[in-house]
């Protein structure tokens, strides 16, 4: 008479494999992992690099062949000579975006630096929920304020101007910057402002010489996409310039002719847009990482 095993319940097997077949198991499963995770990290490449490559190769192609779907062709440097011309003006625009990302970088950073001290260091009234409005003005599209800033700019006569598009983007980045920056300061021992506080260190001197030192990478991080979403921020520069102070992703628009857009034109100023922003974020790269990986660690 034969055992057999209750309702529900597993039969009683073994593994009766040696070591060394488990282990070629292991190795198998293992290789399989290995080719799934290289898979799909190469199609992610694809998709990412994919709509860059061919935005460079449009910039180097000549009116005749741009809409031709090869990546064979004669490389030109006309249309970077054009977008610089007199008709397209594209350095007006460089000089636009250059005056506004820094004007914001270098207002943003000590008010940042500031009000997240404030608020790591700091007790006074209603703390919390000054520090929750702030991080809750992050989740209200840029679509449902442009229309308040027109009118009182409008009123204000401040329409196409630098003033404007740097108090617009000003409200954008400053929540993103305090809220980072805070991050950091929280993560800075007590105790060393406590210690030059007893060395008879006022406030300012305890931010300036503590704080901002430590917080370095924290204020770095904080600053690089400061600059990154003030260059990029196209909606406030096209409702809010008309032709003084257009930024260069607005510019982009302006490559139109009697054939419709010129698409190795825009190919060509949208390297010029990406570019800069690349080299500088390899630049800080150290500062970068070390500051996300400081900002992890409380």
């Amino acid at each position: 008479m034969t055992d057999t095993p209750l309702p529900g319940t597993r039969p009683n097997t073994q593994d009766s494999s040696t070591p060394e077949q488990r282990r070629i198991r292991r190795l198998r499963r293992q290789r399989a992992m290995n080719t799934f995770e290289a898979a799909v990290m190469i199609v992610i490449i694809v998709l990412v690099l994919f709509p860059i490559g061919w935005m460079v190769a449009t910039a180097f192609k000549s009116p005749a062949v741009v809409y031709q779907y090869t990546m064979w062709f004669e490389p030109t440097l006309e249309n970077f000579r054009n977008i610089f011309s007199e008709r397209w003006n594209i350095g007006k625009n460089i000089l636009n975006s250059s005056i506004v990302a820094i004007s914001v970088v270098i207002i943003a950073t000590p008010l940042a630096v500031g009000a997240a001290y404030a608020f790591s260091r700091l007790m006074f009234p209603l703390k919390r929920t000054m520090f929750q409005w702030i991080l809750l003005t992050q989740f209200i599209p840029a679509v449902a304020i442009v229309l308040p800033f027109y009118v009182m700019f409008r009123t204000l006569n401040l329409l196409d101007t630098y003033f404007a598009l740097i108090i617009v983007n000003l409200s954008g980045v400053l929540p993103y910057a305090i809220w980072t920056i805070k991050g950091f300061i929280d993560a800075i021992p007590i105790e060393a402002e406590e210690a030059a506080r007893i060395d008879g260190a006022g406030r300012f001197r305890v931010i300036w010489d503590i704080v901002v030192p430590m917080a370095w990478p924290g204020i770095m991080t904080a600053a690089i996409f400061c600059l990154i979403l003030t260059w990029n921020e196209f909606l406030f520069g096209y409702l809010l310039t008309r032709q003084h102070a257009v930024p260069l992703p607005v510019g982009l628009i302006s490559f139109v002719l009697e054939r419709g857009t010129v698409w190795e034109l825009v190919a060509a100023t949208g390297i010029i847009i990406t570019i800069p922003m690349f080299f500088f974020a390899m630049i800080i790269q150290r500062h970068f990482t070390k500051g996300m990986n400081l900002g992890a660690v409380r």
